[in-house]
């Protein structure tokens, strides 16, 4: 779990609530069901027009792991890395399938069945460098999803303000049907604003950040098993694999 993004969201609604509590409103207020329908409604509609399905899919997927990021250890991963240099001086690179086939990590798995298939290494990496871009391409667009969200919501909390005031225009004869239209147009402001910099902005960018870390943390695979691939003594690895660190 990440705190920091559990901590920010529940921060989030309680700056709002708080600060309208503290100006004598109440939480009743900033609930607007036509407000709502046309912000997140809206957003959401122009997020998937923009975006291709497999992205977004791809996007809702990552959306978790704001909250609970995959695990590297990326000592654990020197040292297993170390480990398999050792062996593969030792016993050769044959000695490395058991080790390979009880990999976890997809990406650490095929790694090794490269290094343990023969391969050149710079055909090793060319194959891994690949991929990892081709990764880290599409987890950065799903992320993108979320940012362009971000920047749209505030644009159509703008519409449903906008809507909320031609709705009072048409009623100003009846005074009892200008509060709905102005609760409308306030608060589908609000909803625009604050949906967009307390948790589409921040979610897009925090799994930005997400993306870049793994890729630094399967770079340091990458580096890890051409080193064993072209033979280098293993201290020579653990001294090279300490820069990620």
């Amino acid at each position: 779990m990440d705190i920091l993004s559990l901590i920010g969201v529940v921060l989030g609604f309680a700056a709002i609530l708080g600060g309208n509590l503290l100006e004598g409103g109440h939480a009743s207020a900033l609930i607007n069901g036509p407000a709502m329908v046309i912000v997140f409604g809206g957003t959401i509609a122009a997020a998937l027009l923009q975006t291709p399905a497999r992205t977004f899919v791809r996007a809702l997927r990552l959306s978790g792991k704001v909250f609970a990021p995959t695990k590297r250890d990326r000592p654990a991963m020197i040292r297993k890395l170390v480990e398999w240099g050792g062996i593969a001086r030792k016993d050769g690179l044959l000695a490395l399938e058991r080790a390979s086939d009880q990999e976890a990590d997809g990406f650490v798995r095929k790694a090794m069945q490269l290094l343990v298939d023969g391969g050149e290494p710079e055909a090793i990496r060319l194959v891994l460098d690949m991929e990892l871009e081709n990764r880290e391409d599409e987890d950065i667009n799903a992320a993108r999803v979320f940012v362009a969200m971000g920047g749209y919501a505030p644009t159509i909390g703008i519409l449903g303000a906008v809507m909320g005031l031609i709705h009072v225009m048409q009623n100003l004869a009846d005074p009892a049907m200008l509060g709905s239209g102005i609760a409308t147009a306030f608060v589908a402001t609000i909803y625009g604003v604050g949906l967009a910099n307390l948790f589409l902005l921040p979610f897009g960018n925090k799994l930005k950040a997400h993306v870049l870390d793994q890729t630094q943390y399967y770079r340091m695979v990458v580096e890890g098993v051409v080193s064993i691939a072209e033979g280098e003594n293993p201290r020579h690895i653990e001294a090279k694999l300490r820069g990620f660190l």
